[in-house]
């Protein structure tokens, strides 16, 4: 699959959102998700909504990030956004799918520790 059809490059997006959760950036973070944005998070069995439930989720994590935090291990297309397998703030091994808005913020995340099956 192409990023033709995206008027953005989606792998960029993802790209910025490593870079902002690695230097622990929350503002740089908060700024590619969209005003609605859900994530479901199967690591803690939580699903949330908006970005004062987002905020509340990631702020304590980017302060505590270990060495290998928001390490790329790999980075694919999907038929509806971008699947990415990562090291989380904890650098343990996560797969996280995004799907994007029309404009190119993130609407919806996905993570479970790699091995499991995500909710798309």
């Amino acid at each position: 699959m192409s990023t033709s059809r995206y008027t953005f490059d989606p792998l960029a997006v993802v790209v910025d959102w490593l870079d902002a959760g690695r230097s622990g950036d929350l503002d740089a973070l908060f700024d590619l998700y969209d005003e609605r944005a859900t994530l479901e998070c199967d690591c803690e069995g939580v699903v949330l909504t908006g970005r004062q439930a987002l905020s509340a989720y990631w702020e304590p994590k980017l302060s505590c990030l270990s060495e290998s935090a928001f390490s790329l291990k790999d980075m694919v297309l999907t038929g509806d956004g971008v699947q990415v397998d990562y090291q989380s703030y904890e650098g343990k091994p996560l797969r996280i799918r995004f799907r994007f808005t029309p404009s190119g913020k993130i609407e919806h995340t996905s993570c479970a520790p790699l091995g499991l099956q995500c909710v798309a």
